[in-house]
């Protein structure tokens, strides 16, 4: 690399999280994880606000090499074309803006993108594709996919396994044709957009990573990688993947 690439994070509005109190003052934040695993891997971490000044977040993009889009609440089904169901969760409209914005610029542009849980829901849908808002309503024969935190799972609890597709970018990152990965989501890929190839699958067939169709650096997983970065030698290697292509 010629210089440490500067990696934009996204971030959340801490009162679209479940039990947060109105009174807290309105924040902007994002889990440690994500900045943690982008600095181990080479980059420099910028968390990107949710700035509805469209000059200064694009003059922010600009000085970003790579944009990571981390984990979250659920995209907000007006993002293609639906209206909220009783199953779906928590929103971030203000979040959902930035990331698509974030997301179809860097795509013009080719700048690298690295989308985790509901960062392949977010490459998905900028690129024309839809969603399933709830998996186990929506889905038939659909497996458990939502082993969360808040019911007693530890994040990097190995839920199930997912298969690789053979020669993707993400296969040959991982080195092997079978992984077990986390799972933190009940949301999914739906309609798949055309400009996005699908490199891995749950036992359900649920589409649980992407990648751009050409040579452009743009990977999405449904899983949570940035909590494998420091003991998986594959997640290791796709996180420093992202950097060098950000950094060159």
């Amino acid at each position: 690399m010629r210089h440490r690439p500067v990696i934009g994070i996204t971030t959340q509005n801490l009162h679209a999280i479940d039990g947060i109190p109105e009174g807290l003052p309105q924040s902007w934040m994002m889990n440690q994880r994500y900045i943690l695993a982008a600095t181990n891997a080479g980059g420099i971490p910028w968390m990107v606000p949710l700035l509805e000044d469209s000059t200064a977040l694009r003059a922010i993009y600009d000085r970003l090499d790579g944009i990571l889009l981390p984990g979250g609440v659920d995209l907000d089904p007006a993002t293609f074309g639906e209206r909220p169901t009783a199953k779906c969760g928590r929103l971030d409209p203000a979040r959902d803006q930035i990331e698509l914005q974030l997301t179809r610029w860097a795509m013009e542009d080719g700048k690298p993108l690295l989308g985790l849980c509901r960062g392949i829901q977010v490459m998905n849908v900028a690129c024309g594709g839809n969603l399933y808002q709830d998996l186990e309503s929506e889905f038939p024969d659909s497996i458990k996919h939502d082993y969360f935190p808040t019911a007693g799972y530890a994040r990097d609890y190995l839920a199930h396994a997912v298969e690789l597709e053979p020669g993707s970018r993400l296969q040959k990152s991982m080195e092997r044709p079978v992984m077990t990965v986390n799972s933190m989501h009940h949301q999914g890929i739906k309609q798949l957009a055309s400009a996005l190839v699908p490199t891995a699958w749950a036992p359900d067939g649920l589409i649980e990573g992407v990648e751009s169709e050409d040579d452009h650096f743009m990977v999405g997983v449904q899983w949570h990688p940035e909590m494998f970065e420091a003991s998986d030698s594959g997640t290791r290697r796709l996180f420093r993947e992202f950097i060098e292509a950000a950094g060159s």
